[in-house]
């Protein structure tokens, strides 16, 4: 997978746009695993008498384990580099999906959900990592579009691959298949990836454009001015990060684990059809990946701003009023049409949100703390991200709708263009020991 490139820009080589397909492979397999719960709710809520709060729950309960996982999984990438970190979680995720399969009550179901929640948690932290190592300041919003548009191609293909394996060899198989697909990748990547300054084919121009422009895997702060890990909570950008991140994460959770409810409890759909009108707003949400990320490149080329903090947080603004807004409309839509038109483009334009989100750790922390910084965002919105799908099947239970889950889901998801817009400033540099304990807080 290459993006268009200039004449000049054709002659550098494209390896590095080969590396975000691999981690569009890695991220689509994750998606693939994670979406299977929602795919075989139905059908596990009738086998093991399980209710909407039951599966709301095991979508909380991997939110809580995959955030607080966070932490060491960012540390893990920066420590021990993203080739042996990506290719052991790819290899356990899949595993702990095959054991949702062996699982037949809810605490053993909690217990797998817990687990895959761990095992995946490095995935975006590493996949970030990658793509400020592979790529140029002015290229990783693009990148990154690319990979995190796996999240959306996984959720599109899994409900009409799932439910076929659903219904013809019942919902424990497509645990099965889901997760050997991760120990499959998670072996090749280890022996495919390799850092810029290693890869054996790699062209000498390429390797300058890469690292010339803020790529390469070597520190970029002296010795001695790494920001440590625990100073990062003390930095403005962070918690800006974290806060715009949970927004982003309480709708994204929504969709993830009651979409195809919504769809059969409110339209009237039976599991086959569900499978198919289910994947339409993810398939959406590709295109929004794609065109988020070039969307950021344009206002940079264009000149629209020479700052590409400030072009990603124009389109995380612009995306997330957008996405919030479509998404309170869709109780109110009368007929499945018009609720999936809504769907579609909630979905949409989150996904832009998403992929400029990923990109901005590269623009205001070094290389060699990417991996950190990108774990403590992910953790701040899973943590607070791990409640929609309680709340979600909790209103739902009681109320017989789920409509206040998406009109409140709508509302906080557009808080996130504000969250990035006015607290993500200045980059995360090492400050002075004076200064840092003279405030609690300090501008980052």
């Amino acid at each position: 997978m290459q993006p268009l490139q200039t004449p000049g820009q054709a002659t550098i080589g494209s390896k590095r746009w080969f590396v975000a397909f691999m981690l569009l492979v890695g991220g689509f397999v994750n998606y693939l695993d994670r979406a299977s719960l929602a795919v075989a709710a139905p059908s596990m809520m009738s086998d093991l008498h399980l209710t909407n709060t039951d599966i709301g729950l095991m979508g909380s309960v991997f939110s809580i384990f995959f955030a607080f996982s966070q932490f060491p999984a960012g540390w893990l990438a920066d420590r021990f580099g993203p080739r042996k970190v990506y290719a052991s979680a790819a290899t356990l995720w899949g595993l702990s999906t095959m054991l949702t399969g062996l699982c037949s009550t809810l605490p053993a179901l909690l217990c797998a959900r817990a687990l895959l929640g761990m095992t995946e948690a490095p995935g975006w932290p590493t996949s970030a990592k990658i793509t400020s190592i592979w790529f140029p300041r002015k290229e990783r919003a693009l990148a990154s579009s690319i990979w995190d548009a796996s999240s959306r191609w996984g959720l599109a293909f899994a409900p009409p691959i799932l439910v076929f394996m659903s219904i013809h060899f019942g919902w424990g198989t497509l645990f099965y298949l889901a997760g050997s697909l991760g120990v499959i990748f998670g072996l090749l990547f280890y022996f495919i990836y390799r850092h810029p300054e290693n890869h054996p084919r790699l062209t000498k121009d390429e390797r300058h454009y890469i690292i010339s422009g803020g790529g390469g895997s070597a520190p970029q702060q002296a010795l001695g001015e790494r920001v440590k890990w625990r100073e990062l909570f003390r930095y403005k950008s962070m918690w800006g990060m974290m806060l715009g991140w949970f927004c982003y994460i309480w709708l994204f959770n929504i969709f993830v684990t009651f979409l195809p409810l919504y769809l059969m409890k409110t339209q009237n759909m039976t599991l086959s059809s569900m499978g198919f009108y289910a994947s339409i707003p993810y398939f959406a949400g590709v295109i929004g990946a794609l065109v988020g990320g070039y969307a950021v490149k344009w206002l940079i080329d264009s000149r629209r701003t020479t700052d590409p903090l400030q072009a990603k947080k124009i389109v995380i603004m612009v995306a997330a009023l957008v996405s919030g807004g479509t998404t309170i409309a869709v109780p109110f839509c009368d007929s499945l049409v018009m609720a999936l038109v809504m769907m579609t483009l909630a979905m949409f334009f989150l996904s832009a949100v998403s992929c400029t989100c990923w990109a901005i750790p590269g623009d205001v922390a070094s290389n060699d703390i990417v991996g950190s910084v990108c774990g403590i965002q992910n953790f701040g919105g899973f943590l607070g991200g791990a409640l929609s799908p309680l709340v979600t099947g909790y209103i739902a239970d009681v109320t017989g709708s789920y409509a206040m889950a998406f009109i409140s889901g709508g509302a906080i998801a557009a808080l996130t263009g504000l969250c990035y817009w006015f607290l993500v400033r200045k980059p995360i540099v090492r400050q002075d020991e004076a200064m840092i304990k003279g405030s609690a807080v300090v501008e980052g």
